[in-house]
């Protein structure tokens, strides 16, 4: 369903969204950045994801979002300089990771994706220290 104005909130759009099994955003914000796909993972959905995925694979993408997640709350304290690095252990922690986060979540038009290859990298990505 394509929604006009990116408003998900608009009455099918809402609608739909709860009766698929899972849905995908396309953000305009990720595009304008040149981050193709433009998917927005913290937005979309799959609710049979725990159900065709092993146990490890499902927690590692848990974690992934929840870094994710944690960059993008304080990506405008980060921005303008407001944040300082050692005040909150999970944002340097997100900030760490943010390079490896956007790079595994991009994909060029020639590029090939296999799966076992895409979960092995989320395990580097999410199992490797600090950096």
């Amino acid at each position: 369903v394509l929604v006009d104005g990116d408003d998900m909130t608009e009455p099918i759009a809402d609608a739909t969204r709860s009766i698929l099994d899972g849905h995908i955003v396309l953000s305009r914000k990720l595009a304008n950045k040149g981050h193709y796909p433009a998917i927005d993972t913290l937005q979309s959905v799959s609710r049979v994801m725990p159900d065709i995925i092993d146990r490890e694979h499902y927690l590692r993408a848990m974690r992934f979002n929840e870094i994710l997640a944690t960059y993008r709350e304080a990506e405008d304290l980060i921005n303008i300089g407001a944040y300082a690095k050692g005040s909150n252990p999970q944002i340097d922690h997100a900030l760490s990771k943010i390079n490896q986060l956007r790079a595994y979540l991009k994909q060029d038009i020639f590029e090939k994706a296999l799966y076992d290859q895409s979960v092995e990298r989320l395990n580097q990505i999410i199992d490797s220290p600090l950096l």
